[in-house]
C-alpha cells in the first residue's frame, strides 16, 4: 500500500501549529479567570475549581473519542467537529450568569477543544517520517507554547480591564480564526485505503494498547507529570491572588517562566534528537519533575513565600515535560502503528484526566495556605519518576536477557 502524499509544506505546518493553540485557549486563558469567578458568584475553592477541572475532565473524554473516530472517518471531519463545539461553548460560557451555566460551558468548549492535541500529533505521524516524528511534534509542541505564553498574560490584562467575561469573547474570536484558517487550508492526510476499518470495536482496540507495559507507562509518565504542573499553576494562580494579594495581570507576567520551560525542554529535544532513546529520555525528564517538586516544597517548608517561589520551580517542570513529552508520545503511538490516532487520544486523554483529578483534589484540599499544593505536587511528580522508569527498566532487562 502507498503511503499517502506527506504535506510538508510551510502553510500546512502553520496552520498544523495554529490548530495546536486551541487547548491553551480552553486552559490557559482560564488560570487568572478563577479567583475573578470565584469572587464574582460566591464561590467556594471547590466549585471555583470546578470551573477549571471540569475542562480537563470533558477534554479527557473526548480525546478518548477523536482519536478513533478519525482512524475510521478521517482527520479533517473530526477536527472541524471539534472546533465548532469550540466556538459554540465559548459563547455559551460568556452568556453565563450562574455558576452551573459557566461549568456547562466550559465542559461544552473543553470536549471541542480536545479535538486539537489529538489530531495534531495524528496528522503528524501522518504527515511526516517516522525519523522527523519526533523533531516534529517538538517543534509544534514549541509552536504550542506561544499559546501559554501569552494566554494567561491576555487573560489577565482582560480580566482587570473588561471583567473576566471578556476571556471568552476573546477564546471565541481567536478560535473562529483558528477554524476558517483549518477549513481552507488543512487537507485529509488519512486517506480511505488507510483508515481502520475492521471490526474491531473501540473497546478491542483500547485493550490492544492498555495490554503493552511499555504504552501504559508513557502514557502515565505524562499524565502525573502534567498533573505535578497544573496543580502549580492554579495554585499560584490563587494563592498570587489572595495570599500576596497580587493582580491578576502581574500572574500573566510571572506565568512567563512556565512556558518559557517548556520551550527549552523542546528545543534540547529538536537538538538532541535520536542520539538518545526515549527511555533515556522519559526517565531524564522525570528526575527533573522531582528534583524541581522537591526544591518548590522544600522551599515553602521554610517559609519563603514570594512569587518566584510558586513560579520557578514549575518552569523546571514544563522543562521536564518538553524533554520527556516528543520522545514518550512517539513512542507511545508507535507501540501499535495502526491504532497511532486512538494512541494519541489516550495520552492526551491521561494528560487531561490526571491534571483534572490532582487539581480538583487540590481544590477539595485547599485551605488559603501552599501546603495542599505542595502535597499534590510532589504525589504527582513521585508518580511520574515510576512510571517513567518503567520503560528504561524494561529496555535494560530485554537487553540483559
Amino acid at each position: 500500500m502507498d503511503e499517502p502524499q506527506r504535506p510538508l509544506g510551510r502553510t500546512f505546518a502553520i496552520a498544523l501549529g495554529l490548530i495546536a493553540l486551541i487547548t491553551p485557549l480552553a486552559v490557559h486563558l482560564f488560570f487568572p479567570v478563577i479567583p475573578a469567578v470565584k469572587k464574582a458568584l460566591g464561590l467556594s475553592d471547590a466549585h471555583a475549581q470546578l470551573t477549571f477541572s471540569i475542562s480537563l475532565f470533558g477534554m479527557a473524554f473526548a480525546t478518548l473519542f477523536y482519536g478513533s473516530l478519525s482512524d475510521r472517518y478521517g482527520r479533517r471531519p473530526v477536527l472541524l467537529s471539534g472546533l465548532a463545539l469550540f466556538l459554540f461553548g465559548s459563547v455559551v460560557s460568556s452568556l453565563a450568569t450562574t455558576a452551573n451555566a459557566l461549568v456547562l460551558g466550559r465542559l461544552v468548549q473543553a470536549i471541542g477543544a480536545g479535538c486539537a492535541l489529538t489530531l495534531v500529533r495524528a496528522i503528524a505521524r501522518d504527515a511526516f517520517r517516522a525519523e522527523q516524528l519526533v523533531k516534529a511534534i517538538a517543534y509544534l509542541t514549541m509552536f504550542g507554547t506561544l499559546g501559554p505564553m501569552v494566554s494567561p498574560f491576555i487573560g489577565g490584562v482582560l480580566i482587570d480591564t473588561l471583567g473576566w467575561r471578556s476571556v471568552f469573547g476573546f477564546a471565541l474570536v481567536a478560535g473562529g480564526v483558528i477554524t476558517i484558517i483549518a477549513y481552507m487550508v488543512m487537507r485529509e492526510t488519512h486517506p480511505p485505503e488507510n483508515r481502520h476499518k475492521t471490526q474491531e470495536s473501540f473497546v478491542q482496540s483500547y485493550a490492544a494498547l492498555f495490554r503493552r507495559p511499555r504504552f501504559n507507562a508513557y502514557v502515565l509518565q505524562t499524565g502525573f507529570n502534567t498533573g505535578a504542573f497544573m496543580v502549580m499553576a492554579v495554585a499560584a494562580s490563587t494563592m498570587m491572588t489572595e495570599l500576596l494579594r497580587r493582580p491578576a495581570t502581574e500572574y500573566g507576567l510571572y506565568f512567563l517562566l512556565f512556558p518559557m520551560g517548556f520551550f527549552a525542554g523542546n528545543f534540547i529535544s529538536t537538538r538532541v534528537g535520536t542520539r538518545f532513546s526515549a527511555e533515556t529520555m522519559v526517565l531524564t525528564g522525570s528526575v527533573l519533575t522531582v528534583i524541581a517538586v522537591t526544591a518548590q516544597a522544600t522551599a515553602l517548608w521554610l517559609g519563603f513565600l514570594v512569587p518566584l517561589v510558586f513560579f520557578l520551580p514549575g518552569t523546571f517542570v514544563t522543562m521536564a515535560q518538553g524533554i520527556s513529552m516528543p520522545y514518550g508520545q512517539a513512542a507511545a503511538m508507535g507501540e501499535i502503528p495502526r491504532l497511532a490516532g486512538t494512541a494519541a487520544g489516550i495520552g492526551v486523554f491521561m494528560q487531561n484526566f490526571w491534571a483534572a483529578i490532582s487539581t480538583q483534589v487540590y481544590g477539595l484540599l485547599a485551605d488559603g495556605t501552599p501546603r495542599p499544593m505542595a502535597m499534590m505536587a510532589l504525589l504527582c511528580a513521585v508518580l511520574t519518576l515510576f512510571f517513567g522508569a518503567i520503560p528504561y527498566l524494561l529496555k535494560r532487562k530485554a537487553a540483559a536477557g
